[in-house]
Formats: C-alpha cells, structure tokens, sequence
C-alpha cells in the first residue's frame, strides 16, 4: 500500500507552523538582539489567542460530541493530541532560544536579576518602587480557609504564595496574587553603572516585597511560584430580541471572563500540597491540559521590553514616507478628483488617512462622511477627526463591528463616543461581521454630490499602520463610488439586494465571482493561452477554494502565492498541484494586504481586499475586493508583488512538511529582502516625484 495523498493540511497544525515562523524570526541572529526578545513576546502573545480561541473551539467540539472532521480536517480528539504534541517541541525551542537570548543580553552589559541578585543601592530602589507603586495594587486573597477557590482571570499572571513555620508543620497558609502587569510595566530598569544596565520583573518586586505585605504573620518562609489560566475566548451571544445588539455584546464579554479552562501553566518548582489545593479549587483534577514550566510566565511582555543599551539593539527607525502625489498643503480631495492614488502602509504615512478625514470635517461643501470601523487605535485620530466633523455640521456615519476580537470593549467606547457626538452609530450587519474597509465622503460640486472612497485592506488605525503592511485605494471614480454608497445603504437598509458590477462584495458574490475569474485561467490554459494567479493573503483555508485552484493547476495554470498564516493547501503534488507555488514572509513588518492578480488572457485583473480566503470571510462576513483599474497603480501592484516573489532572506517555503525551510537563492550574491526592497521603492518614487 502506497502512503495516503494528503491533500489538505489541518489548519491547526499549519497556524503552529506559521507560530513557528515567528519563533525562527527570534532565533535568528542576524536581528538585532531586542527586536528577537520582541518576537520571543509575539510568539507567547499568538500562543495564548491560539489557546483561547481556536483550543477553546475544539474543547467545544469535543464536548458537544463532534466527532467530524469536515470543519477542521482531523477529529477534534486527533486534532488536540497533535496540538499538544507540536505546542511542546515549541516550547523546548523557545526555551533554548530564550537561555540563548539571555546570553547574548550579558555580553551587551543588559542583565535580567531577580529579587536575590541586588546590591544595596537596587535594593533600596526596590523597596521604594514597590512601596510606591506596586503595593498599592495588589490585593492578596488568604485561600486556605475559604469555601470556594478565587477566581482566576484569563491568561493573568498570578503568584501563588505558600507561608511555613518550621517549628509547626500544621502552622501554614496560602495566598493568591494577581501581578498588575496590566497597569504597571512587567521589566523595570534598576539604577546601574554606565555601560550597564539591570533590569527586574515584576513579579520579582512582589516576591522581594512578600514579607511586607504578609508582615502580620509569623512564618519562617513565605515563597511565590506563578501561575496562569487560558479560558475559552469564544462569545455566547443572547438571542434575547428585547435587548439591544450592545447589551448582548457587553453581556456576552463577562462571560467570556467565565470561560471553560483550556490550558493551566504553572512553576514546576511549586509545592505540590499548593499546586493540589489550586488544581481541586479550579475543578482541574482530571484536565489534559496542565503544563509545567518555568518561574515566568507571559512571555508576551517581551513585546514592551524597555528600549535599552545601544541603538544597534533595535531596528533603525524608518520614517514613514509621504506619498508622492500627496504633498504637504495640497487638498487631498482635490488629487483624488483626478487620480487614483494608492497608499501603501508602513511604508506610506497613515497621516494621509487622517488628514483627508480632517479636511473633510472642515471643507464647508462636504455634506456626509460615512465609514467602517473595525479596530481603532487606543487614542484614535481617525475617531476624534470624525467627532470633529459632526461639531463641523457633518453628517457623520460609522458602521461599528462590536464583534471584532478582543477589541469589544474598546469599540463599545468608541460607539458611545461617537454617539454623544451626535453621529449615526450602526452597530453591524445581524448575524453577519463588517470586516470591509470602507469610508466614503460626499461634497457638493457645482449642485451636484460627488462621492470620493477610500477602500482598503487593513483597519483605519494609526498604531497598526505603522507595523502591519496594508493597501487603501483612495478614489472618485464613479463606478466604485457608486458601489461604495450603495454598500452603506444596504448597511443602513439591510433588506436592500444590490448587484456590484466592480466591487466584489462577500457574503453573497465575493466566492462565485472568484470562482468565475479562477474558471477564466482555466478555460485560457486549456486553450493553451498564458495564463496565471498572483495572489497574497494571511489565511487559505476554504476547502473549495483549495479544490478551485487544484483544478486550476491540473488545467495548467501558474499559481503563485504568499500566505502569511495559515495554508491548508498542499503545493508541489504531482497530477494535483505541481503549478502551484507558496512561500510566507515573517519579518520586521506583519504582512496584512490581500492582493489578487489575474492574468485573463494578457488583460491582467488587479484586486486589493479585506477578505482572506476562509468560510467566514467568504460566507459569514461583510467584504470587500476593489478592482484597480489606474495602470500606474497596476504595475506598482505586480512590482509590489514582484518583491515577495523574489524574497530569499525572509521568505520561506510551505510544504506537506511543515518544515518552515528557508527560500534560497541560486546566486548567494542576490540577497533580496521584500520589506527593504518595497521602502527603497517607494523611496525611490518619492525622490523622482521631487525632482
């Protein structure tokens, strides 16, 4: 019996493998030392949403009795033994990659100490820091005594203290402490010697301040060991029709803080009467998922270690650039009336975005602003430019999705912001996501309204456009104006069924449409015309999707791709998918944009989206792909391409393996680097623009 052909890979496996990537970016010694503890924090932040979300899904599955494989590829069981599997070689990785870094940090002069490492003077700065700033945070529970066990929040970092008398065994107590790496910075730097510099954690000044807060108590030893509890992520919305959509969103966001365990973490060096007593109190006795591990926990902290030593430990910082048809003191309004213009972020400033809201809040002839939010930033200019536009006399719009991830709270803020404003608030489409990245204004030209879009592929938000790679298609061309409106009004009349002759809008057209552009190729490659797929996303997992391009290949067509993330699809099976090609690029910046490109007989067909191609973006969610018909732009799109083709330092190859390997370049001379080579680019558009 010949191996099975494995046709899809299970898209669990495949993010652990994406997860992996990012794990190599910290291993990889020729980045700069912080930026690798960066990643070490990116790595732990991904692992835990992976935990709460996507373990907490098949926990579900498992005990709702699914036993199917059609969702996910393997049975839920399977799936779950494989994750544990993977997630532990990850582990092991990640601590020798951590003991590597802490290494390298010593040669730098930079070390991390804990509370039995200081010397007098830290020592007092110490006392003082934690007198000051951390005591008057916490808030110990004494557990031994109590009827139930306290509650654990999701994926908080907890110290759990055992206190002991030497001279009378039965003389001890427990206490739990939450560490406030919410409010409080989790590594603080000690006062050092010049050149060098100490740095502490947190959860080391509460251990060095254990005796002052247990200070009542007569104990010979009082000792902290961390602990952490990942819960379910996953929201229960009430059906209740009586409540508002917000409601049932704020409702649904305190349960979530009761989700079911999915994983608990804790000191291997606790003592096991403690680790029992917190294993019965949370009803864990008989979970799979407990896993010991070191003193820290919450790696994902490393993503704010402070910026210290030299500046060769970080990457050199690369201004943002103006976009060339976009100079200081020229309407923004008054280009696009003319031309297209593509913004690329971060290479391109997101000032660009905030200014053309702050000059429609102010041009006396705009009549409207209508725009999706979906994650904004925490002090969000794109809001507040909104507001400002209502005080303006504006007409102020905003489809907000309250469902967006772990952004809830934030958005629920934002809507009641905007609300006392004065702006219309839709709070999404029922039973479907907004996830289009739309905003539209409208001005009164010559008595007549002319509408001006701008369509993109990632969030109106200042703070992710500086480090996630994202297009935005700012127009006033009719054709997708026009469609633009029309996709607010159906927001704001949901009954409305509209047909889009340029927009490719999901859930009702986005899959077919795509289907019919994929059938294209396929007819010209059987007609032994060229024919070939570009195409750049995060995530390809929609079996039939997967299945369209394997028809594809077998016709004959050239498929090449960039997936960031998750890949269910095999390349390089003979008599399936040997015309199909993938590679995935980890690097300095997130890559984000989803960029398709059809050859269509030599009449090649651009599109930029907000969809990746996975059953919720094609059918549970508002989307949107805008077609770019400027050649310009079309050809700084395939030379855009072009770059994550070429890339041989950060690109790597995705197979059946799963085995991250690295593209490489026959020429070892030709070191390509997209993320540079696409700044040099538009670098070198801005330069010429100048001249």
């Amino acid at each position: 019996m010949g191996k099975k052909l494995v046709k899809y890979i299970n898209r669990e496996i495949s993010w652990l493998s994406f997860n992996e990537r990012v794990l190599q970016e910290a291993a990889d010694a020729s980045l700069p030392l912080l930026e690798r503890l960066k990643f070490l924090g990116i790595f732990s932040s991904n692992l835990d949403e992976f935990f709460s979300v996507r373990v907490g899904t098949l926990q579900r599955m498992i005990d709702a009795g699914v036993k199917s494989s059609e969702i996910i590829g393997d049975s839920p069981k399977k799936t779950i033994k494989l994750i544990h599997k993977k997630v532990l070689q990850l582990r092991d990785r990640f601590d020798e990659i951590f003991a590597e870094l802490e290494k390298e940090l010593e040669k730098a002069n930079i070390f991390i100490i804990n509370e039995n490492e200081l010397n007098p003077e830290q020592q007092e700065f110490v006392r003082e820091y934690f007198i000051s700033k951390v005591r008057p945070r916490l808030v110990p529970i004494m557990f031994r005594e109590l009827n139930s066990f306290p509650y654990l929040k999701n994926q908080a970092i907890y110290l759990a203290v055992a206190m002991y008398k030497y001279r009378d065994p039965q003389d001890f107590n427990y206490a739990l402490i939450e560490v406030p790496a919410d409010v409080l910075p989790r590594f603080i730097p000690l006062p050092s010697k010049v050149g060098t510099q100490y740095i502490i954690m947190l959860d080391d000044i509460i251990r060095f301040g254990l005796t002052n807060i247990f200070s009542i108590f007569d104990y010979d030893s009082i000792s902290a060991y961390t602990i952490k509890l990942t819960r379910d992520a996953e929201l229960d919305i009430d059906d209740d029709v009586m409540k508002s959509f917000l409601e049932k969103i704020s409702e649904s966001l305190k349960q979530r803080e009761k989700g079911e365990p999915v994983r608990f973490v804790y000191d291997k060096e606790i003592p096991e009467d403690l680790l029992q007593i917190i294993l019965n109190g949370l009803n864990l006795r008989n979970f799979e998922n407990i896993v010991p591990g070191g003193r820290y926990h919450n790696a994902r902290d490393f993503i704010n270690f402070p910026e210290v030593g030299d500046k060769s430990l970080l990457y050199e910082k690369t201004q943002p650039l103006r976009h060339p048809d976009l100079p200081v003191n020229r309407s923004i309004l008054d280009v696009i009336r003319n031309k297209d213009v593509m913004l690329c972020y971060p290479y391109h400033s997101f000032d660009h975005m905030i200014d053309l809201l702050r000059e429609a809040a102010i041009d006396p002839k705009v009549t409207t602003i209508k725009m999706t939010l979906y994650r904004v930033a925490k002090n969000s200019n794109v809001v507040n430019a909104l507001i400002n536009a209502v005080k303006n006399g504006k007409s102020v719009t905003v489809v907000i999705e309250l469902q967006a991830r772990f952004d809830e709270m934030a958005n629920i803020y934002w809507t009641q912001k905007l609300e006392e404003a004065g702006a219309t608030i839709i709070d999404g489409v029922p039973g479907l996501k907004v996830h289009a990245k739309l905003c539209k204004i409208t001005r009164m030209e010559n008595d007549i309204p002319v509408t001006y879009a701008c369509i993109g592929t990632g969030n109106f938000n200042e703070s992710t456009a500086r480090i996630y790679s994202d297009h935005a298609l700012l127009t006033s061309n009719p054709a997708i104006t026009k469609e633009v409106k029309d996709l607010f009004d159906f927001f704001e009349h949901t009954y409305k069924h509209i047909n889009y002759d340029h927009l490719i809008v999901a859930p009702h057209y986005m899959r077919n449409k795509i289907y019919q552009l994929i059938n294209n190729e396929i007819r010209n490659a059987k007609a032994g015309k060229k024919a070939y797929i570009y195409l750049k996303m995060n995530n390809l997992v929609d079996l039939r999707m997967i299945n369209k391009l394997y028809e594809a290949s077998q016709a004959g067509v050239k498929i090449r791709m960039v997936i960031r993330s998750i890949c269910s699809l095999v390349p390089g099976i003979k008599g399936l998918s040997e015309n199909i090609k993938v590679t995935s690029i980890v690097d300095k910046y997130l890559e984000h944009s989803r960029v398709f490109i059809f050859c269509n007989g030599g009449y090649e067909k651009y599109y930029i989206s907000s969809a990746d191609w996975m059953v919720r973006n094609l059918d549970k969610r508002v989307e949107v792909a805008v077609p770019i018909y400027d050649p310009y732009i079309q050809e700084e799109l395939k030379q855009f391409m072009h770059f994550q083709f070429a890339d041989n330092t950060k690109a790597r190859i995705i197979n059946k393996e799963q085995n991250n390997q690295y593209v490489k370049s026959k020429n070892s001379s030709e070191r390509r680097r997209a993320q540079e080579d696409i700044y040099k680019f538009f670098e070198n558009k801005a330069s010429e623009m100048r001249a």
